[in-house]
């Protein structure tokens, strides 16, 4: 209900100075996660770690969001959209200083854990933020957002080659990254609507398992995840392995892959406005799908490597769509989407061990049939995204800022 005292809608510009500031904020995330991916190999030989210590050391981070994430709901509840995300954000670059510092495999495991949690409640509190301004925009933006995160993401990995390149000790340079990064949040942080929860809405229980009403949407984001991690995770050796090619070849196909997928997202926006997030959907699981048959029916790199950058592509708008839909659903939109990205995100971290094992017992051709067909649950689960719009509810929310403090109603755009 719209305050009687209090203009129903912010001026149009408001939005838009936010969706930059939203913007960065993606940006800065993904050069988080960019830049700690780039020096894991300095972390294994560091602890002089095998392959299968690493992969354990490697699940935590995973683990780390999904026990956390359901947490943000109760954070952005309590200090605001902008405070919560401006403090998670924060958490999260500091953490990165972490592994590194690690002198054993539990130390390491622990900080990973915690580099996990920190990351994913802040990817919940920027996602809230990013529906709540699509809202008031009146017009798709998630899609970019999340090409923005890969943006970052991939400028950052860049820094880390060079670093990695020059031998410098991974210490210091996340140290010096995550300082970089720190400074750089808070001004990107400054420009978010501060968006609170009324007197009147209940306060979110410290933890909850995802809603039912979040759980058909996150099934959606677990196909398309799934997909992308086994991509990310296997593409290089299933060049190697199955078409015989070189190994700069085969680290080529992560480069196809990646790449097409954050332009894919950044184009998205467009795409989802003009056909809408079922249609979306469905053209995208499609094209997954025929990225897919490719990489199985590939005997050459000639095949494979558009196989996987189609995979890119189909995927690409997948999750910035369940997140928004999941921001819909009720009066709670970090709480949905907690949800939402706790399904989502397990794929991420089933999806190398089940490629991996699946494998050992059958073959990698074999694995990637099931990301075809995973692919294909695409096309026929999109509806779900319908269902999301159908039930979505209006959101009272209390916007306050340095001239005013006001109730609107978030559907009055």
């Amino acid at each position: 209900m719209t305050h009687p005292t209090a203009p129903a809608l912010q001026p149009l510009s408001a939005p838009r100075r936010a969706r930059t500031h939203i913007a960065l904020v993606f940006a800065v995330h993904g050069a988080v996660g960019g830049t700690f991916v780039t020096r894991i190999p300095w972390l294994q030989h560091r602890l002089d770690l095998s392959p299968g210590l690493l992969g354990l050391a490697l699940v935590m981070p995973a683990i780390g969001s999904s026990l956390a994430m359901p947490l943000a709901g109760r954070f952005v509840h309590r200090y605001g959209g902008r405070a919560a995300v401006r403090g998670l954000l924060s958490l999260c670059c500091l953490s990165l200083v972490l592994p590194p510092l690690a002198p054993a495999l539990p130390v390491l495991c622990v900080a990973l854990l915690l580099y996990g949690a920190t990351a994913g409640m802040a990817d919940v509190a920027m996602n809230a933020q990013g529906v709540e301004i699509e809202e008031r925009l009146g017009r798709s933006i998630m899609s970019g957002l999340h090409g923005m995160w890969s943006a970052g993401g991939l400028v950052a990995s860049g820094f880390g080659i060079l670093a990695a390149h020059l031998d410098l000790d991974a210490r210091l340079q996340l140290a010096v990254t995550a300082l970089v990064l720190l400074i750089l949040a808070q001004p990107v942080c400054a420009g978010l609507p501060d968006i609170r929860a009324t007197e009147e809405d209940e306060a979110p229980p410290r933890f909850a398992l995802p809603p039912r009403s979040s759980l058909v949407i996150g099934l959606v984001g677990f196909c398309a995840v799934f997909a992308e991690g086994a991509s990310m995770d296997w593409s290089g050796v299933y060049l190697r392995d199955v078409t015989g090619s070189s190994a700069t070849v085969a680290a080529a196909s992560y480069t196809a892959f990646a790449l097409t997928m954050a332009a894919a997202r950044l184009a998205g926006d467009a795409a989802i406005r003009r056909l809408g997030p079922v249609r979306t959907t469905r053209l995208g699981g499609a094209v997954a799908t025929a990225g897919g048959l490719l990489v199985v029916a590939a005997d050459s790199p000639a095949l494979a490597i558009p196989g996987f950058a189609l995979i890119g592509v189909g995927i690409a708008v997948i999750v910035p769509l369940a997140f928004a839909a999941a921001g819909r659903i009720g009066t709670n939109a970090s709480q949905a989407i907690a949800g939402v990205a706790t399904v989502t995100y397990t794929s991420g971290l089933i999806a190398p061990a089940v490629i991996g094992a699946l494998a050992q017992a059958t073959s990698l051709t074999v694995s990637f049939g099931l990301v075809t067909a995973l692919a294909f649950a695409l096309v026929l689960g999109a509806g779900a995204l319908r269902l999301a719009e159908r039930g979505s509810a209006p959101k009272t929310v209390t916007e306050v800022s340095p001239e005013k403090a006001y109730v609107k109603d978030a559907t009055a755009l």
